[in-house]
């Protein structure tokens, strides 16, 4: 490393230079991470936190499962109910609505029934329970009355907030929900979707008996499109960055290690090894990316505890430290691609007409 020491104090202008460029990369990577697993939280939080083992989708012919497009009947639910293993099925109904209070309208995502929690059981019937933004912003406390359509409901309790596709949750009674949701001159709806716990159960023989198609919760979110749509897109930004970052670093060093030649031509003359020249240039690569990545991340600190109120963004090791890890293991790659030329030189190069 004396060599890679020699040049950082030598030379500080162009590495600074090509720290505050990682710095600038790792903001724009970890900033846009902490936006996206804001989005995707206030996208499926209220699925994602579903206690069950399996969601039981209606099936509409080879189109995949969706959120939007399946109803579930009572007689899918209770084949659901009489297979073996199964310990719970729980129906979930979901539709949009908007809930009043005075002159106040908020919109809301109405999960009917579900699978309850010791912490958080299902409302009773004529209740329905408020996410602590939706109640802030309609004034209202537990024991007001609320309007959803024209039907008064009282507010059973004030919960944190849940999100399905960018709307607040408010919880309801199953029988409330199927009343809200009933269209005249339509089937009146039983559920969406069936939350189903179990062990041991032969999911795809019960999927064939019921008619039904089911998947695990997490793998049940591409099921809702917006989530999808949405959230594909911003991993795709966040890997073309890595990629960027891999290649601006990656290219810093080709140019650093061309210029180089000559003294590393002299080194291998002397005797210096091709490991301990790609060691050298590695650590001397590593220094640099520990301080932009280091920076970056505490930068993007700063700006998510900030624009947490405005923005949803989510600020963990998840989307500072991990993307920070990637980008440094990226950027030593390019670097280490860099490096190639090093072990290349000819040694009689430093005895040549080149010195």
């Amino acid at each position: 490393m004396f060599v890679a020491w020699r040049d950082l104090k030598v030379a500080k202008g162009r590495f600074a230079l090509i720290a505050v460029v990682v710095t600038l990369i790792t903001v724009l990577v970890t900033f846009l991470a902490g936006l996206t697993g804001g989005l995707a939280q206030q996208n499926v939080s209220a699925i994602s936190s579903l206690d069950a083992d399996r969601i039981v989708f209606s099936t509409s012919g080879d189109e995949p499962p969706s959120y939007a497009d399946s109803a579930v009947t009572q007689a899918q639910t209770d084949t659901w109910t009489g297979r073996d293993g199964v310990t719970s099925v729980a129906p979930l109904g979901i539709s949009t609505s908007r809930v009043s209070a005075a002159e106040r309208n908020e919109t809301v995502a109405l999960f009917g029934g579900g699978p309850p929690t010791s912490s958080e059981p299902s409302p009773p019937r004529g209740h329905v329970a408020l996410g602590a933004e939706t109640a802030q912003e309609l004034r209202v406390v537990a024991g007001d009355t609320v309007r959803i359509t024209d039907r008064t409901f009282v507010v059973d309790s004030i919960r944190d907030v849940s999100w399905y596709s960018h709307l607040p949750v408010a919880n309801l009674a199953l029988d409330d929900w199927q009343a809200l949701a009933a269209r005249p001159g339509e089937p009146e709806p039983f559920a969406t979707v069936l939350a189903v716990s179990g062990s041991q159960v032969d999911f795809a023989a019960a999927d064939a008996e019921a008619g039904t198609e089911s998947t695990g919760v997490l793998t049940s979110l591409p099921a809702l499109g917006s989530f999808k749509s949405e959230i594909g897109s911003l991993l795709l930004m966040v890997g073309m960055l890595f990629g960027i970052s891999a290649l601006v670093v990656g290219a810093f060093f080709t140019v650093w290690s061309i210029q180089r030649q000559p003294d590393i031509a002299v080194l291998k003359a002397l005797g210096a090894t091709n490991r301990m020249l790609t060691f050298d240039a590695l650590g001397q690569a590593a220094v640099v990316l520990l301080v932009g990545v280091t920076s970056g991340i505490a930068v993007t600190a700063v700006l998510g505890a900030v624009a947490g109120a405005a923005l949803p963004f989510v600020l963990s090791p998840l989307t500072t430290v991990l993307p920070g890890l990637v980008m440094t293991a990226l950027g030593l790659a390019g670097a280490g691609l860099a490096t190639r030329s090093v072990t290349r030189i000819d040694p009689l190069t430093a005895l040549g007409s080149n010195r």
